[in-house]
């Protein structure tokens, strides 16, 4: 077998071209072959089917680049759960933009390393330049603020909690029971103590039980509160302003986890929603979930790039201080990984051809999405709205009907290969949960995702065996 052609290189993109042939195809037969938002039969129809396609994982002798990619992607894609199906709506678990993800394909052949200048000598002057809008973008009023990119909002989050102890020592921490679970264990890895944990009953931080802690806490050391803007089990948003205000009068940091509603910045229609975000200490956003990016493109802000020095870190192979002074940057302190990928030129090929008003009508788009499809679920009479969306994601489940039916009607949809709906847990009850992130989602789509609860939900109460 010959040397194998590499992807960079001036020869580089004429290897590609065919290869790129046999995955594009391979991928139309795969979700040919599926037809849905996910497989069939469950994990036993799926496993056993992909461990076929594998088998051999490690063969003695390859099978030759064309072979390996149309089998394994066709196996991946008919067994994949396709996003871009509007019925494959549980998670906030985006279907990437294909300019985005054509990005993606560019920055896997270059292969930048943003570990040093010297592997990324272009990348990094497009990330310095991409994450100082996004931070101001966030930050607006501010003269030097800065951004980091990670992989995702638990990356950041643990990034927020680090510099804060940094700042502070060993500070305290406050969070909503809606938070995201990465800020306890954020908490746990960092040797904080557990954070104290304000109740939720309404899905939000209350303030008033906010201030009751900040004031039993004064006098005991420094103390972060970690607010959310777009909770993961409902979409809604804490109470920005008032938190910050408290913060001020406590004398406490602030951090925004905006993984999910930060994106609202870019949506003059929704954009008050997430009013008081500027000022946090630092704020964490994830462009996977509404900015449609292949993951990994999560991002951590600060208002000034000083806040950032405690990253700081010296290996002499890769920023030896004589280069440093030369003018080449310094790249160890935009994370506590070393090799990494730029990220960020699928986020700025976006930007650069969507633009602010771009961006703005996809959000907008979900956001309207999720608002028919409560206006749905609201005329449905065997149907109940846990409340109106915030964000994009909705509440719902068929009405007289106990936890067990509402489980057994998701999994249920899942093994069918039919739909793919989220579960939570809040007002006492279990319920179904879409999250639609999904711009071409059409109402027709919605209705059609309905019809299938409320079918199951009759089959299941009539006493018929689910198919």
């Amino acid at each position: 077998m010959p040397t194998p052609p590499l992807a960079g290189g001036t020869t580089g993109p004429a290897a590609l071209r065919p290869l790129l042939d046999t995955v594009l195809n391979a991928l139309h037969e795969g979700a040919h072959r599926r037809d849905g938002p996910l497989p069939a039969g469950g994990p036993d129809t799926v496993t056993p089917r992909m461990r076929t396609a594998l088998h051999p994982a490690i063969p003695d002798h390859g099978t030759g680049p064309h072979h390996a990619l149309a089998t394994l992607i066709t196996a991946l894609t008919e067994g994949a759960a396709d996003p871009a199906h509007p019925h494959c709506a549980a998670h906030l678990h985006t279907p990437p933009l294909a300019l985005a993800a054509a990005a993606d394909l560019a920055a896997s052949a270059l292969n930048p390393s943003m570990d040093s200048w010297d592997q990324a000598p272009a990348a990094s002057a497009l990330e310095a330049d991409i994450t100082t809008a996004l931070a101001a973008e966030i930050y607006p009023h501010h003269t030097a603020p800065d951004a980091l990119i990670t992989t995702g909002g638990t990356e950041a989050n643990q990034l927020a909690l680090l510099l804060a102890r940094e700042r502070h020592g060993p500070i305290q921490t406050i969070r909503g029971a809606n938070a995201h679970h990465s800020i306890t264990r954020a908490a746990w890895l960092l040797g904080l103590p557990e954070p104290h944990t304000i109740p939720t009953p309404t899905g939000v931080i209350d303030p008033a039980a906010l201030h009751d802690t900040l004031t039993r806490l004064h006098g005991q050391g420094p103390v972060l509160v970690t607010a959310t803007a777009g909770t993961t089990d409902t979409g809604q948003i804490d109470p920005l302003t008032d938190i910050a205000d408290l913060c001020h009068t406590h004398g406490a940091e602030l951090h925004i986890d905006a993984a999910y509603g930060g994106p609202l910045l870019f949506s003059p229609t929704h954009r008050n929603k997430i009013n008081g975000l500027d000022r946090a200490h630092s704020v964490t956003l994830d462009l996977h979930k509404l900015g449609w990016q292949p993951a990994s493109a999560g991002i951590l802000a600060v208002p000034d790039h000083h806040h950032l020095d405690p990253l700081h870190h010296h290996a002499p192979y890769l920023n030896a201080d004589d280069d440093t002074e030369a003018g080449l940057p310094d790249l160890l302190g935009r994370s506590l990984r070393t090799t990494r990928r730029p990220d960020a030129l699928k986020i700025a090929v976006t930007l650069q051809a969507l633009g602010r008003t771009g961006l703005a009508d996809l959000i907008d788009r979900t956001c309207t999405a999720a608002h028919h499809l409560a206006d749905l679920i609201t005329k449905t009479p065997t149907l109940e709205l846990h409340d109106r969306p915030t964000l994009t994601t909705v509440l719902f489940r068929p009405t007289h009907t106990d936890d067990h039916t509402v489980a057994t009607i998701r999994r249920t949809l899942l093994t069918r290969g039919h739909a793919v709906l989220g579960r939570t847990h809040t007002a006492g009850h279990l319920w179904l949960k879409a999250t639609l992130l999904n711009p071409h989602t059409t109402p027709d789509d919605l209705q059609e995702l309905l019809h299938l609860v409320t079918r199951l939900a009759t089959e299941l109460t009539e006493g018929s065996t689910p198919r």
